[in-house]
Order: structure tokens, then C-alpha cells, then sequence
């Protein structure tokens, strides 16, 4: 169904509207939230881990994004903020996520974008950039080459510590997540089924690419690492430390001239 049947899937989504906040049935039922701001150039943001699409609201990029003009597509991720979060396995496995975004693109009838993501936005940004054909400029932020290892250490600490055993490095996170009320079986899903995008399949891509990061941002990887994987891709050093870097004026300067 998800990777054979995706045209006939696609006939059968939908869209709808409260207030400003829309709403997109996708290929499997799930309501994925979002918001579409401006009329220009299409530019999609993707969230990261504990995040929603309200936290690209705190942002320099996106007011300035719209005021350069763009279109910002900007949508919950399942398991998220507005968009329903299901419980089982199948719902975040086989790049589940990955299609969401391609069924809204379709759907809003786009032939070719520009996606930022950030965190683990990246994450499945890089396998979007494998995927989808009408992707054609990209932004990862605030992440380094770890995450092309599908036994990434990180991941699977994070993924054990929605599971129910934290440690000392992630219970914090975990903290966190029951302080804003997000989902935790969820969060753990998406860590155990997270997408993993090779170097190998990294190196294969044509469409230009920028990897920003902040000076402080190590937690990830190394982003030069990141950036040398990727062929037509360029590095940006930004001030700022993993979870305040995508908010900077900085970041937003370095992604519009890129752009």
C-alpha cells in the first residue's frame, strides 16, 4: 500500500479547514495538521523531535521567509501537536512519515519546493531528498552525519527512554515531553522506526544543498562530515547551540541567501 499504490492512495485523501489550521487525510487515515502561509515559492518546514509546527512560529525564518515572499508550508508531523497520533508499529514504519509529506505535497497540487528541516526535521529531510523527484533545493539544520548509522547510538537511547528507561542524559527530554503534553508512546515510535539515509544514498543526490549548524551544536555529528556526503552541498557555522539556533536572525540570513 505505501510505497505500490501511492497514485491510488492518493484519490482517496483530503483536505480540510478550521480557522487557520488545515487539516490532510492521509494515505492511511491519519490527520496530519498544517498551515500554508504567503503565495509565492513553495518552501515546506519540518519540524524536530518534541517539537510541532508552532515552533517554527518562534522563528526569524519564517516571518522571514514570508516576507521575502514565499509560500511556507509548514505541518505537524503524525504523532505531533494537531495531527492524530496513532499507537501501532505500522503507522510510523516503511517511511511512513516520509509519505505524509509527499501525499500533502501532491495534494496541494505543487510541482516543485524547497524543504527545510531541522533537528530531526533533517532526519527525514534526507530521506525526502531520496524520495521525491519535485524536491529540488534543501536545508539541514542543526544536525551531522550520525544519523546515516542505523545503530546511531543516540537514536536508541532516546528510543529506550520513551520506551520507559531514561537515563541521566535523557530524562530531561523525557521531562520535557510530559510538561507540554506530547505523546510519549508516540515519540517512542518515531524513534524506533526513524528513517535511516545512508552515506552511500546521500552521495547520490543532484539537488543543491545546505547544511547549517550552530557553533555549539555537537551532539549530532559532525555537519562538515554531513556536508562532504552530499555532492552540490555548501556548510554554514552559525552562532547559537542545538535548540536556540533555528530561532536566530543568523540562521534565517544564512538559509534566505542560500535560497
Amino acid at each position: 500500500m505505501k510505497h505500490g499504490f501511492f497514485l491510488l492512495a492518493l484519490l482517496f485523501t483530503s483536505i480540510t479547514t478550521q480557522g487557520q489550521t488545515k487539516y490532510f487525510t492521509s494515505f492511511d487515515d491519519t490527520k496530519i495538521a498544517y498551515t500554508d502561509e504567503g503565495k509565492g515559492k513553495p518552501v515546506l518546514l519540518i519540524h524536530g523531535f518534541i517539537n510541532t509546527r508552532k515552533n517554527w512560529d518562534k522563528s526569524e525564518l519564517k516571518k522571514e521567509l514570508l516576507a521575502e515572499g514565499y509560500r511556507v508550508i509548514v505541518p505537524d508531523l503524525r504523532g505531533n501537536g494537531d495531527s492524530d497520533k496513532p499507537q501501532d508499529d505500522e503507522a510510523y514504519a516503511q517511511d511512513s512519515e516520509i509519505l505524509d509529506l509527499m501525499f500533502l505535497m501532491a495534494e496541494l497540487k505543487i510541482p516543485k519546493y524547497t524543504a527545510i528541516g531541522y533537528s530531526r526535521g533533517s532526519i527525514l529531510l534526507a530521506r525526502l531528498m531520496t524520495k521525491d523527484r519535485r524536491l529540488k533545493k534543501a536545508v539541514l539544520g542543526g544536525m551531522g552525519i550520525d544519523f546515516t548509522n542505523p545503530l546511531w547510538k543516540r537514536r536508541l537511547m532516546f528510543r529506550d527512554a520513551f520506551f520507559g528507561k531514561p537515563n541521566a542524559e535523557t530524562q530531561g527530554a523525557v521531562d520535557y515531553a510530559k510538561s507540554v503534553g506530547a505523546d510519549l508512546k508516540s515519540l517512542y515510535l518515531q524513534q524506533k522506526y526513524q528513517p535511516v539515509t545512508t552515506q552511500k544514498q546521500l552521495g547520490q543526490l543532484k539537488i543543491k544543498v545546505l547544511v547549517i549548524a550552530g557553533a555549539e551544536d555537537v551532539d549530532n555529528g559532525d555537519p562538515k562530515a554531513l556536508q562532504n556526503a552530499i555532492p552540490k552541498s555548501k556548510l554554514k557555522i552559525v552562532p547559537g547551540d542545538h535548540n536556540n539556533t533555528y530561532k536566530s536572525k543568523a540562521f534565517a540570513k544564512a538559509i534566505i541567501d542560500f535560497l
